[in-house]
């Protein structure tokens, strides 16, 4: 009996600071779940968009206590708490939660949390990012980019369309297909970096050879790959093989810096790479394209940034530097133009890609849970948790704003001219 009261109790109290912690919410609609069966609503009597699950009596302190973005994502991570419905739909609870509190509100719901239960630690052990070294030097690059993409081209597989592009697609229509936009995507950057029969082109970042295959097979150029990610080189060269491109196409793991000689490259493409360099690297990244291009050469570079308009309450650790990309970093977009054309390359044209990116992740995820099972048994739960809430998150991102896309076409101008026709008519029309 005293147990059953006690339990009632800790039920209560949670209804009590979920009264408090949430009360100012019903913008958003949405529910939350206790681990006996109470349930709480932000507007009763609607249906919710997604229901919050909390597993056991320390869930919410779990949750909240230190109020930050990685202590957030851990409970989820870890089984604290679950998320039923729409995942992509959560997110602005979370920007509710993580936004900043007077110091009196934060002491009376400090005090409230602080009336829960313990929190129950996991015992799960999913290992943290830690690549060693000094950041952003050679060896340390090395090992987040391996932390991050050799997790498994099995597990890539999965998820990413056909042809494996883990970037950005390009839509026509919102309802075009994965495959088709990807395919839209390579054909639009190869259109946008005017590729010629005969020409070499450098892929910084190539992943598992998509553009460069694309690149080869379709405008006839002599293709180069570079990557850190030995599994992408490994399947890359094998896709390579498979299409008997060798002659044209191949891929090296090789670090941008390493990159020797000058004018060797008629075009250089970086795709979704550009988030590992480091802003105190822009520098040096944009020189070595310098450096590589011949004159009249173009670079395509194509990376998310940080709009600096919208607030970003991390309040501690970032989950996406712990779990998914160690040493990752965005800058706005004028501070990367600033960089590039301090550096000798002049900006040609600047387009933004943020809603594609929206679509493109919403469609990941989908794959992602439609292949939950095969996913959670080729790696483990706590790594598909992961990668729903790394990809949901990022398409919420994308969705309100606080990121962007930009696909920047830059040129290395030979005495003044561009090599550019004077219309953009060219990228739109088919080939």
């Amino acid at each position: 009996m005293a147990r059953e009261k006690n339990d009632r109790a800790i039920v209560e109290k949670t209804l009590t600071l979920l009264d408090e912690l949430l009360g100012e919410c019903r913008q958003i609609r949405f529910s939350v779940r206790l681990w006996e069966g109470s349930t709480w609503h932000s507007r009763p009597g609607e249906e919710p968009l997604f229901t919050l699950v909390l597993r056991h009596q320390g869930s919410l302190r779990c949750m909240l206590r230190p109020a930050n973005e990685l202590t957030l994502a851990e409970a989820y991570i870890y089984g604290d708490c679950d998320i039923e419905g729409d995942i992509l739909s959560c997110f602005a609870l979370a920007d509710f939660l993580l936004a900043p509190r007077g110091a009196l509100d934060r002491l009376r719901l400090g005090r409230l949390i602080l009336g829960l239960p313990a929190a129950k630690k996991s015992t799960a052990n999913h290992g943290k990012a830690a690549p060693p070294g000094r950041r952003h030097s050679l060896k340390r690059d090395a090992a987040a980019i391996s932390y991050h993409y050799d997790l498994s081209n099995d597990f890539y597989r999965l998820w990413l369309d056909e042809q494996m592009i883990y970037s950005c697609a390009y839509f026509l229509t919102p309802d075009t297909p994965l495959d088709a936009a990807q395919d839209q995507k390579l054909d639009l950057i190869c259109r946008k970096l005017r590729l010629k029969p005969g020409e070499r082109l450098l892929d910084i970042g190539c992943g598992w050879g998509g553009l460069i295959l694309h690149a080869a097979r379709n405008f006839g150029v002599d293709a180069l790959g570079i990557t850190l990610s030995r599994r992408q080189a490994e399947l890359a060269e094998a896709r390579i093989q498979a299409e008997g491109l060798a002659d044209r196409c191949r891929v090296e793991v090789r670090d941008y810096r390493e990159m020797e000689g000058d004018a060797v490259f008629h075009k250089v493409a970086s795709v979704g790479m550009f988030e590992h360099v480091g802003e105190k690297r822009l520098a040096e990244y944009f020189r070595s394209v310098f450096r590589l291009l011949r004159p009249g050469g173009a670079f395509l570079n194509h990376g998310i940034a940080w709009n600096p308009q919208v607030p970003y309450n991390v309040n501690g650790p970032s989950f996406i530097d712990s779990y998914v990309f160690p040493d990752g970093e965005l800058s706005p977009i004028s501070v990367t133009l600033g960089v590039a054309e301090t550096n000798g390359l002049e900006i040609r044209d600047v387009e933004n890609l943020r809603e594609h990116y929206a679509l493109t992740l919403r469609h990941w995820v989908r794959r992602l849970d439609a292949r939950h099972d095969e996913v959670a048994g080729l790696t483990d739960e706590a790594t598909y948790r992961i990668w729903r809430l790394y990809m949901a998150g990022s398409a919420h991102g994308f969705a309100s704003g606080k990121m962007n896309l930009f696909q920047t076409l830059l040129v290395k101008d030979d005495k003044g001219e561009s090599g550019l026709p004077l219309t953009r008519s060219d990228w739109y029309l088919p080939r």
